[in-house]
């Protein structure tokens, strides 16, 4: 039976199931091979964009500025999100797969929201790229050396680790003495919690303090970004250089809003939403896994006039 996953032996404070299951979307079953279409289309895309974008930055020397050091990040990191979750729900939709074992589902889960947390704060980077770019142009290139952005990738990487290494041991230490089907596609940390046959208090108030503390920090350091930025370009004499130097922010804002809607919406569901059907949270949850690591690499694409070239030159030959 699904419901009942064979436990090992107990060790502290409760029992490791040596399997959970994952139902995929509840509700929509049958629909999984349909709804396999595009979940698969979009993950081909997200892999060929981020692929070429990151070709493409390396082996195009006018591409090695700080701003494209950031995309070729961001790009790394999206493949690292897609590659995590994708494959496991493309298994459940295509051969009803449904088995993860429990260190794997804690793997999982740690490399999602790790590399979440990453994402988020390469965003935060990237705000600060613009922002010095726009308000101090004549420093751009003192700011920002290359080792800056090792050293603002090293501390955003070790930022993500260190705020995630608690939750695999906090899981474990749960006993998981009833069901054993998450209700989701992937393992998430509060689908997990939820199955726990204890007190898990703890567990909820660090995700939300975690959740909050990232999204709240973030988005203010973001803002505040932009709010100078606007000042900065407001104060530009003509229209025409106002929308050129406001442009150069356009696909940043976009990354902005594809990545903290979907996270904000979700995690407001988990935690509040307790009307709101299964199917639309795990479907909002799997956009969210999808939609931005599909959409950077066309935004930066079509509106960077140096990717948008060398990628024409590289697939058609010529250059526009």
């Amino acid at each position: 039976m699904l419901l009942h996953g064979n436990l090992s032996a107990p060790n502290g404070t409760g029992s490791d199931p040596a399997m959970f299951f994952l139902m995929g979307i509840p509700g929509l079953e049958a629909l999984h091979l349909w709804i396999s279409i595009p979940f698969c289309s979009m993950f081909i895309m997200a892999l060929l964009g981020n692929c070429t974008l990151l070709y493409t930055i390396k082996t195009e020397p006018s591409l090695h500025k700080p701003m494209f050091y950031f995309l070729a990040m961001l790009a790394l990191i999206d493949l690292v999100l897609s590659t995590t979750t994708v494959p496991k729900i493309l298994s459940i939709f295509w051969f009803n797969s449904r088995e993860i074992s429990f260190n794997a589902c804690l793997v999982q889960m740690f490399f999602l929201h790790s590399f979440s947390i990453l994402e988020s704060t390469l965003l935060l980077a990237m705000a600060f790229d613009r922002y010095v770019a726009i308000c101090k142009p004549l420093k751009y290139v003192t700011i920002l050396t290359n080792s800056v952005i090792g050293k603002i990738g090293l501390v955003a990487l070790a930022r993500a680790v260190l705020l995630m290494i608690p939750l695999p041991f906090l899981l474990r230490r749960l006993p998981y003495c009833g069901s054993h089907v998450i209700s989701h596609c992937y393992c998430e940390h509060m689908a997990m919690v939820k199955l726990a046959c204890a007190d898990t208090r703890f567990n909820n108030i660090y995700g939300i303090v975690v959740a909050l503390f990232i999204v709240g920090l973030d988005l203010m350091f973001i803002s505040l970004s932009y709010v100078k930025i606007l000042r900065a370009v407001l104060s530009l004499a003509s229209k025409e250089e106002q929308l050129k130097a406001f442009s150069t922010c356009g696909s940043h804002l976009c990354a902005i809003l594809a990545f903290y809607v979907p996270v904000i919406l979700t995690s407001a569901i988990h935690r509040f939403g307790s009307h709101v059907a299964p199917h639309v949270h795990i479907l909002l949850a799997n956009f969210y896994l999808l939609f931005p690591p599909m959409m950077n690499p066309i935004v930066y694409g079509v509106k960077t006039k140096q990717i948008r070239d060398r990628v024409l030159l590289l697939f058609l030959g010529k250059s526009f």
